[in-house]
């Protein structure tokens, strides 16, 4: 087949577990990311190709083509908005909680509106608004869990696997928003162009997954 696939992806824990769906489908990578300097790695597949990316970026580059397949946490999808790709597999990898947390003290009791310090605004704005709370939303990069130590907002919004960084923080989890896992998302356009390839791939990793669990 001289097609060519593209699979993006990310450094670090989605990637780690990844290999193992990957490899059940035939596609291992002939590089360590972590100690490539390579964005794009060659495979034991000349015709597959990975794209190392940032892991907010995966959408993006599947959306627009610029990569067939990817493996993105739903997290950044329900942030990304879907459009343009389909979602067809759950790994059932890298998961955790998007939750609202905070002080334990009843700090959702105060009057006015609850500043909300998060990196997933447009998560937030739709729980909250579902929840017919006005809030005021302060976009985050960095660690969540400092801002409101220091009086920054009132709570967060943040994944939680362990919970252990809010413990060690004096901050609880306060309400769960959604269960996050890392999905397989499709390009629209390579799952007409590619569909029996794209399928094929799909169908051994679903396999692995399902063996897995």
């Amino acid at each position: 087949m001289n097609q060519q696939l593209t699979i993006a992806l990310s450094k670090g824990r989605i990637f780690e577990q990844s290999l193992p769906l990957l490899a059940a489908a035939g596609v291992q990578p002939q590089e360590d990311p972590e100690t490539s300097r390579k964005l794009i790695l060659d495979t034991n597949r000349p015709e597959v190709k990975l794209v190392i990316i940032r892991a907010s970026d995966v959408p993006t580059y599947v959306q627009y083509g610029a990569a067939d397949i990817g493996i993105a946490g739903k997290d950044v999808l329900l942030e990304h908005g879907g459009d343009g790709l389909y979602e067809p597999l759950d790994l059932r990898i890298a998961r955790c909680r998007m939750m609202v947390a905070g002080m334990p003290e009843a700090v959702r009791q105060r009057p006015g509106r609850l500043r909300i310090a998060t990196k997933y605004v447009r998560c937030a704005e739709r729980y909250f608004a579902t929840q017919g709370k006005q809030v005021e939303i302060i976009k985050l990069y960095g660690s969540m869990e400092l801002a409101p130590l220091v009086g920054l907002s009132d709570l967060i919004v943040d994944l939680v696997e362990s919970g252990n960084t809010l413990k060690a923080n004096g901050l609880v989890p306060l309400e769960h928003i959604c269960d996050i896992s890392s999905r397989l998302i499709v390009n629209k356009a390579s799952w007409k162009m590619k569909h029996e390839w794209v399928m094929q791939l799909i169908n051994d990793i679903r396999t692995a997954v399902e063996a897995d669990s």
